[in-house]
């Protein structure tokens, strides 16, 4: 891969409230955004990849540079207006992209739990879990529950698993889910976290949907948007899926604003991208 690409997209009435977008770029990869009152932080990553024992150490290290390193410019004046520098300093955080942690488990275990849809026996194995876990990556980080198949490494245009179309074990990989979204700070409630199915790319992407509060410099929201104690039905907002969360209405006594996020990954397949389903629900334009 040799570059990622990020875009933010809001609904129309929303762009008022949004201002002061900065980027800034490290080695490994990384974007970040603003919003108003309420700072909102997207980071995009392409973690080392390597499924050796000991990689998942290189992986570690990548998120500790991309948090060390990355500064974003200076760029507002207004006194006594917060504007956060480091990633860690905005409000809300969402962290997304291939980040490449495996399952330490050999190919054959790994296979062997798959064909017996035991997931739960893979996540135990999960090298994100473990390294969380264990306090030495995404510490104070949280991500969804997966219910849902590994996403690397597919076949090009195929539903089978590269392993299973090579004969040589030097090209073939073990099964993972590489490709996560994980986010950072209060006033986040993951609605669904699903992954696509396009055959684009050796990845497959991942897609989650959030509610989160935001404050607004006016105390309140234009006509026509979020309301104090508004009722939010879950399945008018998720993309058209079944693998989401059991929740059937909730209560807000605040502001809150939906957010849809989605990984695509190219190039290592020989493919062209790929994207999650498409949310019918969204009237945006990009920021």
């Amino acid at each position: 891969m040799v570059g990622i690409f990020v875009t933010i997209w809001v609904r129309r009435e929303l762009v008022q409230h949004i201002g002061h977008l900065r980027i800034s770029c490290v080695g490994r990869g990384i974007m970040g955004c603003l919003g108003n009152k309420t700072s909102f932080c997207f980071v995009c990553s392409h973690l080392a990849s390597g499924e050796k024992e000991g990689d998942e150490l290189r992986r570690n290290s990548d998120v500790i540079e991309i948090l060390k390193n990355t500064q974003f410019p200076k760029i507002c004046k207004t006194p006594n207006r917060r504007i956060p520098e480091k990633i860690l300093g905005h409000d809300r955080i969402i962290w997304l992209g291939d980040l490449n942690y495996r399952i330490a488990l050999s190919y054959l275990e790994t296979r062997n739990h798959l064909e017996n849809d035991d997931w739960d026996a893979l996540l135990e194995k999960d090298q994100l879990k473990i390294e969380r876990e264990a306090g030495r990556v995404f510490k104070g980080w949280k991500e969804g529950k997966i219910y849902f198949a590994p996403t690397y490494k597919y076949s090009n245009n195929s539903d089978s698993y590269s392993g299973e179309t090579v004969t040589s074990k030097k090209k073939r990989r073990t099964p993972a889910w590489c490709d996560r979204i994980l986010w950072h700070g209060d006033g986040i409630a993951q609605l669904s976290y699903i992954r696509g199915e396009s055959r684009f790319s050796d990845h497959r992407p991942v897609c989650a949907v959030f509610m989160v509060e935001v404050g607004v410099s006016d105390g309140r929201l234009k006509k026509g948007m979020s309301t104090p104690n508004m009722k939010v039905g879950v399945e008018e907002l998720l993309p058209p899926s079944t693998s989401y969360y059991p929740i059937e209405t909730m209560q807000y006594n605040s502001h809150w604003i939906q957010i849809f996020i989605g990984t695509t990954r190219g190039g290592g397949g020989g493919g062209h991208g790929n994207k999650c389903p498409k949310n019918d629900n969204f009237d945006s334009e990009p920021t």
